[in-house]
């Protein structure tokens, strides 16, 4: 069994570290294993590389449904541990896995069916289009275990485990550099399968993953009282598990559509615009990435703490959360800045596009730090229940200010893919401050309430 942690009384500093640390060193290899097939697709051509930059939008909505069903699920079993209702949190997790697997098999029909309508109103056709279709299909495939593996993890994460999730990622990253290249150009007895070869490797990758982590989970007694019944659908825990998680995974949904419109207004200026865009935008997760582990320190912190009625130490970790996220992001920008078109030469050879990457790379630099402010505020509201404030901030900057912001700066005024670069700024810092604020207040009210 898991080793019980108190997250109401010891150090924050202390459990941010033990909660942070392991979780953002698994979530880079995460990003260099999406480093490693960006790498590859630019090795077979141009217009791969704009495929896996054009098929994104819908990729990201299974990695949404999983990391929001993950989210809601850590914040319900958090609290119900942080209020000493043990069997409660075990209850919510059985009825997680179920949850997970209903929402995978309806998603992954669902994309199959609409994928290539997307593609087309992105302006993909013939050749660009086919490639597309192979790539996502194949992805989706693999959506069962996408969504198992974000629900295991939460498991664990809600108790202090992010050590296991950890392990698999790199593991994951490892395999990765020697199946892309293998399915992707064939060998021992295996046909090549070009661009389908990097989601193939992708998906082979993620089942391995579910094996473990199940195995992992066995082990550590995590479902130590299981019974087949308990994985039945019961109406009172998908309402919770609904409740608390599709705001969250609507939040990242809106995330995909923000990809979405993003590659709608950079496709006008053509494929290098949007190869440009999706090799520039992994290269910003890896900047970001030293700072993941702080969204689930702040998530899972916010929700012991407020299960056990310590407001005072929800306040303290939002605040402790952004500071160490400002600090790591500062080395981030810099990076970013002196480096950009080293970079981008990395991925790609096409000096159009590296042209295009390094002008989103040098205007994005600017508003990472507005990423931590919303970052840690979202994870500490989701902690304290209140999800709902992430989807009005979803809409907000990925679909509400972006459309006319685009339309005016990059059409309008024709400053062309400098028009969309910077209205993204301008919609993360101005949902930043307002997030910040509101948070702010939010946990300023739970803490007068108890003073009552």
């Amino acid at each position: 069994m898991l080793k019980s942690i108190d997250f109401t009384s010891a150090p924050l500093p202390q459990l941010i570290r033990r909660l942070a640390v392991p979780a953002s060193v698994g979530f880079i290899f995460n990003t260099l294993f999406n480093v490693v097939d960006t790498y590859y697709g630019g090795r077979i051509s141009t217009a791969a590389l704009a495929a896996m930059g054009l098929t994104f939008p819908v990729f990201f909505i299974i990695l949404a449904m999983g990391m929001g069903m993950g989210t809601g699920t850590t914040a319900l079993i958090s609290q119900s541990l942080g209020a000493g209702r043990n069997e409660e949190a075990d209850k919510i997790g059985y009825q997680a896995v179920t949850f997970s697997v209903i929402n995978s098999v309806l998603l992954m029909i669902l994309g199959l069916i609409a994928a290539p309508t997307l593609f087309r109103i992105l302006g993909a056709t013939e050749n660009y289009l086919e490639i597309s279709v192979k790539y996502m299909d194949t992805i989706l495939y693999g959506t069962v275990f996408f969504l198992i593996n974000s629900i295991l993890n939460s498991l664990l994460t809600a108790r202090g485990d992010t050590r296991t999730y950890r392990n698999y990622l790199i593991a994951g990253f490892v395999l990765n550099l020697i199946l892309d290249p293998w399915f992707i150009y064939g060998g021992f007895g295996f046909p090549a399968l070009g661009i389908r070869g990097i989601g193939f490797s992708t998906v082979i990758i993620q089942v391995l993953g579910a094996f473990y982590m199940i195995y992992v989970t066995r082990k550590l007694k995590v479902f130590q009282h299981a019974r087949f019944n308990d994985f039945v659908p019961r109406k009172k825990y998908f309402s919770a598990l609904f409740g608390q998680g599709f705001p969250a995974s609507l939040n990242m949904l809106t995330v995909a559509i923000g990809i979405f419109v993003i590659t709608y207004f950079a496709s006008h200026f053509g494929k290098e615009a949007v190869a440009a865009y999706g090799i520039a935008t992994r290269i910003e997760q890896i900047a970001l990435l030293p700072t993941i582990g702080l969204n689930i320190a702040a998530l899972t912190l916010a929700a012991q703490n407020m299960g056990a009625n310590r407001p005072e130490r929800v306040y303290e970790s939002w605040k402790l959360n952004i500071r160490y996220g400002l600090i790591i992001i500062t080395i981030g920008t810099v990076l970013v800045l002196l480096f950009a078109r080293q970079l981008m030469q990395a991925f790609t050879a096409d000096s159009q596009v590296i042209a295009i990457g390094i002008e989103y790379l040098r205007i994005a630099a600017l508003f990472f730090f507005a990423y931590i402010f919303l970052n840690m505020s979202v994870s500490t509201l989701q902690g304290m229940k209140r999800p709902m404030y992430a989807i009005f901030v979803g809409v907000y900057r990925q679909f509400l200010m972006p459309l006319p912001l685009f339309i005016l700066l990059a059409i309008t005024l024709g400053w062309g893919t400098k028009g969309i670069w910077w209205g993204i700024f301008v919609v993360n810092w101005s949902a930043a401050i307002f997030t910040f604020f509101y948070t702010r207040n939010q946990i300023k009210k739970v803490l007068h309430v108890n003073d009552l």
